[in-house]
């Protein structure tokens, strides 16, 4: 046992004792790997309550359970099989969405594009680098992972950031570092919702990743550019899942038909299909639960009316996530180049999902003062009353009140005139000093300020007919002859001068114009 223990002493340090390493050591048989990681599982088990299920999936450490030895479309989420019911399910079943988890990437759907050649040659040759995985919920990241964890020959640990603290991360670092040392082998650590550490615990991650004690694999369904620190980034590469196809959800839908143990020998038709795929909106999980509950709520084949009864109508919508401001920047462009159907579209998805509806109405002010401005200047006041009336009669009978709004301000003149202007004298008061005002148009309320020259010289603009300016001029004498108001920066043959025939002139050519398939 001397050499063994040595080597194990070597690897857990000293904080061990010795009679612990002897107790490893005697269990393993003198293996001194399966001490390693006998050692770290004692530390991170957690008794389970008498009443809790074995088949959880994520314990209480946050150490996530990717079980290699379970066959394809088991249910059972243990390796030791559960007895079946009567009715032919097993008891302590995994959901669907997990039993049909692929193992290789040929199985991966609808991320092909996402993941590359590059990517996939790397996972099948077993020479991934550190990545993150950036895409909404249910698109594949976690199951990509999945495949990774069949794929290599590297130890694979997975970590779930919302569980899992520092201390849990040390532990599996420390595991890492005690494999690479004893035969060389490297760790992948997959850690799921990594956005949820924060900095201090995404900066324990760096001089691994560094040294190549472990490859690091991320998820994240939050934007990697707010949410994780640039040194984490530059040490891994991006990969950017996007939501999947209809017709890729159909075929997951079809394999979980074929391939899993409860659902076999259930058919299920082509419109439950479409259906399923058209509620899931791109997120798997979703479509591949709808699908399970279904066929626990007939028997036979699974048809519409099933699916119709078991889907639940989504909103998939984060009022501080990137589908936000996606929805709100796709709004503002569409009023801006005055697609009157398409401004009624994604204020009408926001609406709907859930969104507050006076911030729609606060951020429809705004842009009846940045992108109207004075070619139409009743639209503030469009504006204005709108969020009035929003605020006194709430939702949902201030949708119509903000559908108008949306159409008035698509379908207004624009001039960016006076947004262009503030920021220009914004810009100036900023970074440069600020100049004395001119002598001439100072207030001077007393005697000792006209003995000074306060007010000297000042032209009274209605004594001559309001002409406009005066010969000593306006600006500071350091600012003399800058501009920041363009009276030109308005729609061509619109210089200022518009009003409610303008508007109604707009309304009735949008009104000729009206192509089919849309909404005004």
């Amino acid at each position: 046992m001397g050499d063994a223990l040595q080597a194990l002493r070597a690897i857990l340090g000293d904080p061990v004792d010795t009679d612990q390493l002897k107790q490893l050591l005697a269990k393993v048989n003198d293996d001194v790997a399966g001490a390693v990681n006998l050692y770290y599982d004692q530390k991170s088990a957690v008794p389970a309550a008498p009443s809790a299920p074995s088949a959880s999936k994520r314990g209480a450490s946050g150490v996530l359970d990717f079980d290699s030895k379970r066959p394809r479309g088991s249910t059972a989420s243990t390796s030791t099989a559960a007895k079946p019911k009567a009715g032919g399910e097993p008891s302590g079943a995994s959901p669907l969405a997990e039993r049909m988890r692929p193992r290789s990437l040929d199985e991966l759907l609808g991320q092909d594009e996402a993941l590359g050649q590059v990517v996939a040659q790397a996972v099948r040759e077993d020479r991934v680098p550190s990545l993150i995985l950036w895409g909404p919920p249910g698109c594949g990241k976690t199951s990509f992972a999945h495949c990774v964890a069949f794929s290599t020959k590297s130890a694979f640990r997975a970590l779930s950031a919302a569980k899992a603290g520092v201390q849990e991360l040390r532990e599996e670092l420390a595991r890492a570092s005690g494999k690479k040392q004893l035969g060389g082998q490297r760790t992948i650590l997959f850690v799921d919702e990594i956005h949820r550490w924060s900095k201090a615990q995404q900066d324990a991650l760096l001089l691994d990743c560094e040294k190549g004690t472990i490859t690091l694999i991320g998820a994240t369904t939050e934007n990697p550019s707010f949410s994780l620190n640039n040194a984490i980034l530059s040490r891994c590469r991006l990969v950017v899942f996007g939501k999947l196809s209809a017709e890729a959800l159909e075929r997951v839908l079809d394999r979980a038909a074929r391939a899993d143990a409860a659902l076999s020998g259930r058919e299920v038709s082509a419109e439950a299909r479409q259906l399923l795929a058209s509620a899931a909106d791109g997120d798997a999980r979703v479509a591949l639960n709808a699908l399970e509950l279904a066929a626990n709520m007939t028997s036979g084949g699974i048809d519409a009316d099933a699916v119709r009864a078991a889907v639940q109508k989504r909103a998939l919508y984060d009022r501080n996530g990137d589908f936000h401001y996606d929805l709100i920047s796709a709004l503002h462009k569409s009023l801006r180049g005055g697609c009157a159907d398409g401004a009624l579209y994604y204020a009408t998805r926001m609406l709907t999902a859930g969104e507050e509806p006076r911030y729609l109405t606060r951020r429809l002010i705004r842009f009846a003062s940045e992108d109207v401005g004075l070619a139409d200047p009743s639209a503030l006041l469009q504006a204005v009353a709108a969020d009035q009336a929003t605020h006194a009669i709430g939702m949902p009978e201030a949708g119509v009140v903000i559908a108008q709004l949306v159409v008035y301000l698509a379908l207004a003149p624009k001039s960016c005139a006076v947004y262009k202007a503030y920021e220009a004298a914004r810009k100036v008061c900023i970074d440069e000093p600020h100049a004395a005002v001119p002598l001439h148009i100072r207030n001077a309320p007393t005697k000792m300020m006209r003995s000074l020259g306060y007010g000297e010289g000042y032209f009274y603009n209605p004594s001559g007919g309001y002409t406009r300016g005066c010969p000593q001029g306006y600006l500071p004498e350091e600012l003399q002859g800058r501009k920041f108001f363009d009276a030109e920066d308005c729609e061509p043959g619109n210089r200022l001068r518009f009003c409610e025939e303008k508007t109604r002139s707009a309304l009735e050519a949008a009104q000729a114009e009206r192509r089919p398939g849309g909404f005004f």
